[in-house]
């Protein structure tokens, strides 16, 4: 899993937790598969294991992620909250995409035309 943490606008731990979403979301974390420690996906991403814990209990009260005393971190196995986030992220990014085409002045027909090409 690449997170990518590079929007300055958005705090970090958002952007963990969202890059989390999108691998889970694609495959690339499988149902039950066990999460990477806090200390270790610190490290590759170089941000304070604070952060990462933050955003590991945040994914865990959103039902994403799920802690076995003892055992560690692990992707939720419940293919209908994974399938719900799926639609949630699509969701935001598509309406970020049509407020960044809007403010293109672009109409949404135009944009059908082109994506279209």
């Amino acid at each position: 899993m690449k997170l990518r943490i590079d929007d300055e606008g958005t705090a970090i731990y958002l952007q963990i937790m969202e890059g989390i979403k999108r691998a889970i979301v694609r495959g690339e974390l499988k149902l039950g598969e066990r999460m990477v420690s806090v200390r270790d996906l610190a490290y590759e991403v170089g941000v304070n294991p604070n952060t990462v814990a933050r955003a590991y209990m945040e994914l865990e009260r959103e039902g994403i992620l799920v802690s076995k005393r003892g055992k560690g971190t692990f992707v939720t196995d419940d293919r209908h909250r994974v399938e719900k986030e799926r639609e949630a992220l699509a969701k935001r990014y598509t309406q970020r995409f049509k407020k960044e085409v809007e403010e293109l002045g672009l109409s949404l027909d135009h944009v059908f035309k082109l994506v279209k090409e």
